[in-house]
């Protein structure tokens, strides 16, 4: 085994602190929501608590669990992004799939009209005039199809076929009979997995984080995403802080906003957490593969 000279073990020295440093800044805001959602928000309000509870309380997620409009925007949010996510990923494949093929003609010029769109947008007024004329304010789908396909995706998808995928599979297929469609489900799909679960990753938390389309088309409180009752609650703290101070109702009224805020910001994210792992073992076949080529 080659001995590391001076200057190596003083770089891998440095690099592990670095990398402990922003461990430390990653993980503590994570600990700390997490314990102050189940700790006595007097100890959280007057700093007693700086990492783990020392006193339990849930009453942030017992007023959660019993506040309709949340568990409505709870259910809500699983909709949009279960369905927006599944109409991203046929989209972002129909797409690529062609994008990539050298026998498809026109390519070149549909890849540089999908790219102008990536500098140059509408913007927000023409945006909302098209979804009106569409039909479609005040419903899911004003949430999912204006942002059906994202372009630089699709690049990423095409350059993982043009990489990843031999011709001569599509070939071979072809002359054992199979149209395009047969060969894009039965051969190219199943052989990008990786690129397909970082797709879903993407999308699905853009979804879940979404907002300002809910806030611009969306006026039915029955149809708001969490994002939108987590934004009012935040507002609602902000508020209840600078209105009726001294009080022992509003000192109350406080403290258990401040309880629910930190019990929201879990429960919000937990579904995105727990999906994470099961997909971040593809990020690096997927992500690299797809970017760097291309």
């Amino acid at each position: 085994m080659e001995k590391q000279s001076t200057g190596d073990k003083v770089f891998e020295v440095v690099v592990n602190a670095l990398l402990a440093l922003v461990c430390i800044v990653v993980l503590y805001p994570l600990i700390y929501i997490v314990s102050a959602s189940i700790s006595n928000a007097e100890d959280v309000l007057s700093g007693e608590m700086w990492l783990l509870p020392i006193s339990f309380s849930f009453v942030g997620y017992s007023k959660i669990f019993h506040n309709p409009e949340i568990l409505t925007g709870y259910m809500n949010t699983i909709v949009y992004t279960v369905v927006g996510t599944a109409i991203n990923v046929a989209m972002t494949v129909m797409a690529a799939y062609p994008l990539a093929r050298r026998d498809f003609a026109g390519r070149n010029v549909i890849t540089a009209l999908f790219v102008f769109t990536l500098f140059f947008s509408g913007g927000l007024i023409p945006s909302y005039l098209v979804v009106k004329q569409l039909g479609i304010l005040n419903t899911m789908w004003a949430l999912i199809i204006p942002g059906a396909v994202s372009v630089w995706n699709i690049i990423i998808m095409r350059t993982f076929f043009q990489s990843s995928i031999p011709e001569e599979i599509q070939e071979s297929a072809s002359i054992d009979g199979c149209s395009n469609l047969q060969t894009l489900w039965r051969i190219v799909l199943p052989l990008s997995m990786p690129i397909i679960a970082v797709m879903i990753l993407f999308y699905c938390v853009g979804h879940w984080n979404a907002y300002f389309n809910a806030l611009i088309y969306l006026t039915d409180r029955d149809k708001y995403p969490l994002q939108l009752f987590l934004r009012e609650i935040l507002l609602q703290g902000e508020m209840d802080t600078m209105v009726g101070a001294g009080d022992a109702t509003h000192a109350k009224t406080v403290m258990d906003t401040a309880s629910i805020r930190y019990a929201l910001v879990v429960v919000a994210n937990l579904p995105v957490l727990l999906l994470y792992p099961f997909l971040q073992k593809y990020f690096v076949k997927g992500v690299m593969v797809g970017a760097i080529k291309g």
